[in-house]
C-alpha cells in the first residue's frame, strides 16, 4: 500500500506541503540536502551549452510577440463583430484571447523552438471566419512570413513566422458571447456544445494547464523537465510521430516523479524519474489523477471500455478531459527500447549521484550505427526541394507502419528506427535530386540448428510503401519524381551512406550465414543478431542492454557504503513498484 509508505519515512518536514499530490501518496517527504542543491547547479551547468535556457532577451521578445498577436487577435474579432452587425454596446466587450501551451506554456522551451498557441473566440466567430478574413488580414501584416494554413488537419492550424519567432495557431469557437481576459479553460464546462474540431483543439492547453496544476513545485518540475527532454533527445528517443514519446509525454512522466517526490530538487529527481520508469510495470497506466467523467459523452481513454485501449502497450493518460493516450503509437521495439534507456539512465545517474560521473554524461548520444549489424535504408526522394519536404512529412508519418510490418515478421526481434534523417549522399542519388534517409536497426533472431536461412523482407517493405504511395493519391500529393525506396544493407556497407565520422569499422565475429531477400535480390549476413554490447568492451553503452547488471562484483564480507546504499535502492524500488498499481 503505497499510503503507508510516507510513515515509514520519520518525522515529517516542516514545509510539508498539505495539499495531497496524484493518485497515491508520495514515496519520500524528504527535503534537499545542501549536496542536492550542488548537483542541481551542476545539472544547470551541462545543460547550458545544449541552448537549453534562452536569454531575458529572446524571452521578452517572445513575450512582446504574444502581446502583439493578442492585440491583432482582439481588433480582428471587433471587426468580424461589426460585420455581423452587433450592437456598438457588444462589441466595446466581446473580447477575444490568445492562450499558449505545450513546451512554451510549461516554461521549458528551448532557443528558437516555435509557440504553440490558440486563439480563443465569442460564439458568432465561426471557423471559417478564421481560417478566411483573420488569414487575410494577417497577409497583410509586415511582421508576418511564411504564412499558411493546413484547414483540413486533424487539429486545423494556421503556422507563420511573426517578427522572426514560428507560431502554430489553433482556433477553438467558444459557446459564450465575450471572452474575457481573465477566462480559465481548466472547468470541463467550457466544453459544453462544441464541435469536435474546438473539442481537440483546447485540449493542449487544458492538459498543460492541469500539468501544471498538478505538480507540487513548478521550478522544480520545469528544470527536471527540461534535463529529460534534453535526454530524451540526445538519446534518439523523442518523438511521437515515430513511436516514442512527445513532449507532454515526457511531461506527464516528469510530472509523476514529482508527485512521488513533493519536496525533492532536480537532481533528485531526475535520479528518481529513472528509478521510477526502469521499474515500471507496464502496460499500467501513468495517471496524474483520477479520471472522471463529465457526463459529456466525450470519447474517453478506458480499457475496461474500449476493447482498442487494452492493447495499448505505454498508456501515459492526460490529466484534462476527455482523457486520452498520449502514447498509442508506441511499438514493442520502442517500448523496449525506451525500457533500457530508462535502465541505462538509472546506472549514468547512480554514478554521477556517487561522484563518479558528470552530468555530461547523461547526455552522450548513443552510436546508433555500432549498434546493429543489419539495417534498412529508408530513402525519400523529390526533383523539387519544395516536393521534397511535402513527401518526407508524409514519408516520415508513415515510418512506424514499415516498423510494425518488420516487427510482425517471424526472424525479427526488434526494429528500431533513429528519428534523425540524413541527407542523400552523391553517390545514392541522381544529381538534380532532393533525397532524405532514415535508417532503421534490425536485431533478428537467433535460429538454431540451421546452417543458413533465407529471410524475406520483400513483403514487408512493398506493404509499407504501398501504404505511402496511396496516401499521397488520396491527397492529391502524388507528383512526378517522388520515390521511395527501402533497402537492406549491413553495417560494413554504412560508409555508402553516412560521412566517415558516424561509421566506424568494428571486428565481426563469424556465424552460421543467413540470407535476407528486400527486392528480389538475396543478401548473405552472420547469423544470430547482436551479442550483449555489455559484454563488448569497445561498445558504447548503448541502452540496449542492462548496464547495472553488466558485470559481476566479488561482494566483501562487510557491507561498503555502496552495499548499504544499494541496500535502501533495492527498499525504494519495492516501493517504485506499488505505485505502478
Amino acid at each position: 500500500n503505497v499510503s503507508q509508505l510516507s510513515q515509514q519515512q520519520g518525522p515529517q518536514p516542516p514545509f510539508q506541503p498539505q495539499k495531497h499530490y496524484g493518485i497515491t501518496s508520495a514515496i519520500s517527504l524528504a527535503p534537499p540536502r545542501e549536496i542536492d542543491n550542488q548537483y542541481t547547479k551542476k545539472l544547470c551547468d551541462a545543460m547550458k551549452p545544449f541552448g537549453v535556457f534562452e536569454d531575458e532577451e529572446e524571452l521578452n521578445h517572445r513575450l512582446a510577440v504574444l502581446g502583439k498577436l493578442n492585440n491583432f487577435v482582439k481588433e480582428w474579432i471587433s471587426e468580424i463583430s461589426e460585420l455581423k452587425n452587433l450592437p456598438p454596446s457588444a462589441i466595446s466587450c466581446v473580447g477575444g484571447k490568445i492562450f499558449t501551451f505545450g513546451s512554451y506554456r510549461l516554461g521549458v522551451h528551448t532557443k528558437g523552438a516555435d509557440i504553440d498557441a490558440l486563439c480563443v473566440a465569442p460564439r458568432h466567430v465561426e471557423r471559417s471566419d478564421f481560417f478566411q478574413s483573420f488569414f487575410e488580414k494577417f497577409k497583410q501584416h509586415e511582421e508576418i512570413k511564411d504564412l499558411r494554413a493546413v484547414e483540413d488537419a486533424f487539429v486545423p492550424v494556421i503556422k507563420f513566422k511573426f517578427d522572426g519567432i514560428e507560431i502554430d495557431l489553433l482556433f477553438a469557437r467558444l459557446a459564450l458571447q465575450s471572452i474575457p481576459d481573465n477566462l480559465d479553460l481548466r472547468g470541463d464546462s467550457i466544453l459544453r456544445n462544441l464541435d469536435i474540431r474546438c473539442i481537440r483543439s483546447l485540449n493542449g492547453c487544458r492538459v498543460t494547464d492541469e500539468i501544471l496544476y498538478l505538480v507540487p513545485n513548478k521550478e522544480n518540475f520545469r528544470l527536471t523537465l527540461r534535463a529529460i527532454k534534453l535526454w530524451a533527445k540526445r538519446r534518439g528517443i523523442y518523438s511521437n510521430m515515430l513511436g516514442f514519446l512527445g513532449g507532454v509525454s515526457w511531461a506527464m512522466l516528469v510530472a509523476r516523479t514529482c508527485q512521488l517526490y513533493p519536496n525533492a530538487v532536480a537532481a533528485t529527481l531526475v535520479h528518481k524519474f529513472f528509478l521510477v520508469f526502469s521499474k515500471w510495470e507496464w502496460p499500467n497506466p501513468v495517471l496524474l489523477k483520477q479520471p472522471e467523467d463529465s457526463n459529456l459523452n466525450l470519447p474517453v481513454w478506458d480499457p475496461r471500455v474500449n476493447p482498442s485501449d487494452r492493447y495499448h502497450l505505454m498508456p501515459i493518460i492526460t490529466p484534462a478531459y476527455p482523457q486520452q493516450n498520449s502514447t498509442y503509437n508506441v511499438s514493442t521495439s520502442t517500448r523496449t527500447i525506451m525500457s533500457e534507456e530508462f535502465k541505462y539512465g538509472l546506472s549514468v545517474t547512480d554514478e554521477i549521484l556517487q561522484g563518479k560521473a558528470e552530468w555530461s554524461k547523461l547526455f552522450e548520444p548513443p552510436n546508433f550505427f555500432q549498434k546493429y549489424k543489419h539495417y534498412i535504408v529508408l530513402t525519400a526522394s523529390a526533383s523539387t526541394e519544395e516536393n521534397h519536404l511535402e513527401w518526407i512529412g508524409l514519408v516520415e508519418s508513415k515510418i512506424r507502419v514499415l516498423v510494425g510490418n518488420l516487427e510482425r515478421n517471424e526472424y525479427i526481434t526488434l526494429a528500431h528506427v533513429n528519428p534523425q534523417s540524413f541527407p542523400g549522399s552523391k553517390e545514392n542519388r541522381n544529381e538534380n535530386d532532393f533525397v532524405s534517409m532514415w535508417f532503421i536497426g534490425i536485431i533478428f533472431k537467433k535460429v538454431e540448428n540451421a546452417e543458413s536461412v533465407n529471410i524475406d523482407l520483400t513483403y514487408d517493405i512493398q506493404s509499407f510503401t504501398d501504404t505511402v504511395y496511396r496516401q499521397a493519391n488520396n491527397i492529391n500529393m502524388l507528383k512526378d519524381g517522388m520515390k521511395i525506396e527501402a533497402t537492406h544493407v549491413k553495417k560494413k556497407q554504412l560508409h555508402q551512406y553516412l560521412p566517415p565520422e558516424l561509421v566506424q569499422k568494428k571486428k565481426r565475429v563469424s556465424r552460421l550465414p543467413l540470407h535476407v531477400q528486400t527486392n528480389a535480390s538475396v543478401h548473405c549476413f552472420s547469423g544470430d543478431e547482436e551479442p550483449n554490447p555489455a559484454s563488448s568492451p569497445q561498445e558504447e553503452p548503448n541502452g540496449l542492454e542492462d548496464p547495472v547488471n553488466g558485470a559481476s562484483v566479488k561482494r566483501p564480507h562487510s557491507p561498503t557504503q555502496e552495499d548499504l546504499a544499494k541496500r535502501h535502492k533495492e527498499t525504494e524500488v519495492r516501493r517504485t513498484r506499488r505505485c505502478c498499481v
